[in-house]
């Protein structure tokens, strides 16, 4: 079996469609179904169930896939490492919304400036999406502010970072300053969607008090959310981080809950088996000096 195979397959169960993946490598679709067929009669086991026109992996194709991100993982840093990386190169670095909005320019920023050859791609989304792109070896790490759910990524701390509840500075709410966590349950909350970090930490640390919200507003535009709040819309809960200048300017209000607290981190996260390229390791190196814990 050639590594082809392994990215033809890989690629088959991203799309999870032979057509899609046909498309996405630019090759005819027989092409495809003509490698799965070979990967199938070398190992002698079937790694799809074809049901109503779907493909679902077996058993057998998701302990092959684990090894087929791992090899064609190896084989990029190989290619990376081996080339002269300081004036070639692509990184691909994943990062959660609030991450992306407040540190990542400034970080891809710094990065240019000391190797400026290297192209640096970026993805945002929240923080489940981008879990999964670093499972899938979509992204060589990620920045995020949620919690990891799979065993196979490792997760390590670089900054702190706390959510506040905040208000429309000329709402109905802005005259209080402090609310019980009983009283959270008769506001209109304007929340991210599930999925996000921020999402994750309030619904985990009010059901920790045996509390549950249903939001009025679910966006995955954090900037909808903080002008809906603004016009008094609602309350939302969000990263200082990105309501810091609205509360500068007054627009905004926060008002503290008694007896809760929105601490968090926000990690690095990258597959336990990626081989982390010289120039990953660079920009985690430069990410590294600047944190705060």
């Amino acid at each position: 079996m050639t590594l082809r195979h392994m990215q033809i397959f890989t690629t088959v169960c991203d799309s999870n469609s032979v057509t899609a993946a046909a498309e996405t490598l630019g090759v005819a679709q027989p092409a495809v179904s003509l490698a799965i067929k070979e990967l199938e009669d070398f190992y002698g086991v079937r790694l799809f169930d074809r049901i109503s026109h779907k493909l679902y992996l077996t058993e057998q194709g998701e302990e092959l896939l684990r090894y087929s991100r791992q090899i064609i993982s190896l084989f990029d840093a190989a290619e990376c490492s081996i080339k002269n990386w300081d004036s070639f190169g692509l990184l691909r670095v994943g990062s959660s919304v609030t991450v992306g909005t407040c540190l990542m320019p400034g970080y891809v920023k710094r990065f240019h400036s000391m190797y400026p050859k290297i192209k640096v791609q970026v993805a945002i989304d929240n923080s489940a999406v981008i879990e999964k792109k670093v499972l899938e070896n979509r992204l060589d790490f990620a920045l995020i502010e949620g919690i990891v759910h799979s065993d196979r990524i490792i997760a390590q701390k670089f900054l702190r970072d706390e959510l506040v509840l905040v208000c429309g500075a000329n709402s109905a709410f802005s005259k209080k300053t402090e609310v019980s966590p009983d009283e959270l349950t008769g506001l209109p909350f304007l929340l991210r969607e599930k999925g996000s970090g921020t999402r994750e930490l309030f619904d985990s640390t009010l059901l920790s008090k045996g509390i549950a919200v249903t939001p009025e507003w679910e966006s995955i535009s954090t900037e909808a959310i903080i002008q809906a709040v603004s016009c008094g819309l609602g309350v939302s809960v969000l990263p200082f981080r990105l309501v810091e200048q609205e509360l500068a300017r007054k627009s905004l209000n926060t008002m503290e809950i008694r007896g809760l607290d929105f601490k968090r981190y926000f990690s690095v996260i990258y597959h336990k088996d990626k081989h982390l390229s010289k120039s990953a390791s660079a920009f985690l190196r430069m990410i590294r000096q600047k944190r705060n814990l």
